[in-house]
């Protein structure tokens, strides 16, 4: 393998939410952080050296998305997903979740709902009751270790006169499903039966597995396509969060100008041009380097199976068909205090089920993109936590 994926980088101290918050958050100092969606790899030496190239220039000013950028990104999701995006489609923000927040307020009006999956994404809820929106929920169904739509139920809800807006998370955070075309085309034909528009968050699309092929919501009709907004990131993909930069596609002019006036009501004007420069970076020369990467969470991944599935049975591993985030069900352990198991036996932090709905509830995310090694200790960690709970 070209690129080094095991070297420990020391992110201590460093200002980092995932491993210089503890202790503000309530949890022992001596936690392992595997919770929250950034990765702990150096970006590829291809985004650096463009971004050092940009320091080096020193100046700093406005900058707005060049020819060049939109080339880079168009060429991007042309080879990567076989789908054509036009560059008046395209709207700038800082993040996807304020895009969904944007999209919440230009869609809808307060009172009126907004159509979630849980357990989903907890930002997910919180645009729509931080707007003053009701969250409709249609819960995903569960059963045998795997997760699928309840159309029926999504059907009544769509109906209801109250919901003009749904969100769906695609590939799906936290519980990893990559819905294939027919499922995604099976919701889509609902929503516009019922005129109800869509908001698709793809900021994991290019972390899909096991032969599963991620379908960009706008490209499987011109119906479809001018019924919804496509949210997409390279923050995920090369570990860019904090660089503040997300890629919308929203088609439909009038849908585009009402998203556009909700970001001038923000008072936003641009984005981040270091955010700019990394991103055209990363999808002009950062391909190699993120195949490889996939290669190496895919290991990850199945090296967790595995490990739970020998040591840990009463603990089932939900499929991963997409994301470096894995859905673990501890139900058949009875816990009664599932964070102490967590945070004080195990002296682990994750993101515990019950942030992602009330359907989350007895299950944990655990972030798997680390080196191997660190992995191995978290899950060590664990076994520790379970072996004294089940003697």
């Amino acid at each position: 393998m070209k690129y080094d994926f095991d070297t420990i980088v020391d992110r201590y101290n460093t200002g980092s939410v995932k491993y210089d918050t503890a202790e503000r958050s309530g949890m022992p100092a001596d936690v392992m952080p595997m919770w929250v969606a950034d990765m702990d790899f150096r970006a590829p030496d291809e985004i650096v050296s463009r971004m050092r190239q940009l320091c080096d220039f020193g100046v700093f000013g406005y900058t707005m998305v060049t020819d060049s950028y939109f080339d880079a990104v168009r060429n991007w999701f042309s080879s990567r997903f076989d789908w054509e995006v036009e560059r008046k489609w395209l709207v700038t923000t800082p993040g996807v979740v304020f895009a969904l927040s944007a999209a919440v307020k230009a869609f809808t009006e307060p009172g009126e709902g907004v159509l979630i999956q849980r357990p989903v994404y907890y930002p997910f809820t919180e645009v729509v009751e931080n707007n003053g929106r009701v969250v409709v929920n249609n819960s995903l169904r569960y059963d045998k270790g795997s997760y699928a739509i309840d159309y029926e139920d999504l059907e009544a809800k769509l109906a209801r006169d109250d919901v003009k807006l749904m969100l769906i998370c695609s590939p799906h955070n936290p519980v990893g499903r990559v819905w294939t075309r027919d499922e995604l085309s099976k919701v889509c034909r609902l929503c516009l039966k019922y005129n109800v528009k869509m908001v698709s968050d793809e900021i994991h699309s290019d972390f899909v597995f096991s032969n599963r092929e991620h379908v960009p919501l706008a490209s499987l009709s011109e119906q479809v396509r001018e019924n919804c907004v496509v949210c997409t990131a390279p923050s995920k993909s090369f570990n860019l969060a904090g660089l503040q930069i997300s890629n919308i596609f929203i088609p439909n002019r009038d849908m585009r100008h009402a998203f556009r006036r909700e970001l001038e009501k923000t008072g936003l004007f641009g984005v981040n041009m270091v955010g700019l420069c990394a991103c055209q970076a990363a999808y002009e020369s950062g391909g190699e380097w993120l195949d490889q990467l996939k290669e190496y969470l895919e290991g990850n991944i199945q090296f967790l199976k595995s490990f739970v599935n020998e040591h840990m049975p009463r603990i089932k591993v939900v499929d991963t068909e997409g994301t470096y985030l894995v859905w673990m069900d501890l139900q058949e352990l009875n816990l009664v205090d599932q964070k102490d198991f967590i945070v004080n036996k195990a002296r682990l932090w994750l993101d515990t089920g019950s942030m992602f709905g009330d359907e989350g509830r007895g299950f944990e995310r655990i972030n798997v993109a680390c080196p191997r090694t660190v992995l191995e200790e978290a899950l060590n960690r664990l076994k520790r936590a379970y072996d004294a709970l089940t003697d």
